[in-house]
């Protein structure tokens, strides 16, 4: 019998290259790289806009990555700074014209993986997929908070 914390971590990891492998192949047409997918989704659903600190805690990446993320979208004028109180972590990035067209187009793509990925399921099956899938990592959270002596260890 095969041992849960092995199947569960190899299928974890499987499942996260694959969501890799998909974002670069999907971003190639953009000229983007699969890092830059998460800042155009979030600044997608977030008309105001964003300010650096904000969108590393969504992301889940350090502020330096997301820092050089941003850069990159504005070079290909894709994300917009407002000035702010001059705080480089709290001005606010918005999606230009340009990358609200990009967000469209990577909703669609992801879209699609989902529907791949999720393709055997029926609704019913889903909705507790996704449950489930939420419960474990609130454990795990929960349980790793425990043993850094209740200090977060968020990004």
């Amino acid at each position: 019998m095969e041992n849960r914390f092995e199947k569960f971590t190899r299928d974890i990891a499987r499942i996260y290259r694959s969501i890799q492998r998909i974002k670069s192949a999907e971003m190639t047409e953009f000229h983007l790289r699969g890092q830059h997918v998460m800042c155009i989704f979030y600044l997608a659903r977030t008309p105001e806009g964003l300010s650096a600190t904000r969108l590393a805690q969504e992301c889940g990446e350090d502020k330096a990555a997301i820092s050089r993320t941003l850069t990159d979208l504005k070079n290909s004028a894709l994300v917009e700074e407002y000035c702010g109180d001059g705080k480089k972590y709290r001005n606010p990035f918005r999606l230009t014209e340009k990358g609200q067209a990009v967000a469209r187009a990577i909703e669609e793509k992801a879209a699609n993986a989902v529907e791949a990925g999720g393709s055997f399921m029926t609704e019913d099956e889903r909705t507790v997929f996704y449950s489930v899938l939420a419960g474990i990592a609130d454990s795990l959270e929960k349980y790793l908070k425990e043993l850094s002596g209740g200090q977060d260890e968020s990004v």
